[in-house]
């Protein structure tokens, strides 16, 4: 069901053809992408992360360089919906479980987000993956001219 909220949620986003400058787009990923033997602790500053390249965590840290976009982490739901909803943030490119995201899109509402489900490759809530092209590519959107 959760995913069936994703996708909708996405297509609709789109349709409203939402365009934002980079300080006005977020990305926002969970902690659990990171590696879970790491010592840095992302979850006090995305910029703790020393760019090992063992996690996606320096890849999307690149993304929101390459892009200029804002980059944020959350340690759960609660604590996303609350940076989403900085009155500086138009738009959200958010990364997380089917559940989370699906939270997290109806209590952004109205704001523009697209959801990325992270991958489960050793079970829920740790050492999680994501599609780093899925990511790109929904940051593209938001920022296209």
């Amino acid at each position: 069901m959760s995913r069936i909220v994703v996708g909708l949620n996405n297509f609709a986003t789109r349709l409203r053809r939402t365009r934002v400058t980079p300080e006005q787009l977020l990305l926002i990923l969970p902690s659990c992408l990171q590696r879970s033997g790491c010592q840095n602790n992302i979850i006090a500053g995305v910029w703790n992360c020393k760019r090992c390249g063992k996690c996606k965590v320096s890849a999307l840290i690149a993304l929101s360089g390459k892009y200029s976009c804002r980059i944020e982490v959350a340690t759960g739901g609660h604590l996303a919906v609350e940076k989403v909803k900085d009155r500086s943030v138009k738009a959200v490119v958010a990364i997380a479980c089917n559940k989370e995201l699906r939270q997290g899109i109806l209590a952004s509402f109205p704001k523009a987000v697209l959801g990325v489900i992270n991958r489960w490759p050793r079970g829920p809530c740790k050492d999680t993956d994501v599609d780093l092209e899925a990511v790109e590519g929904a940051i593209q959107w938001f920022l296209r001219k």
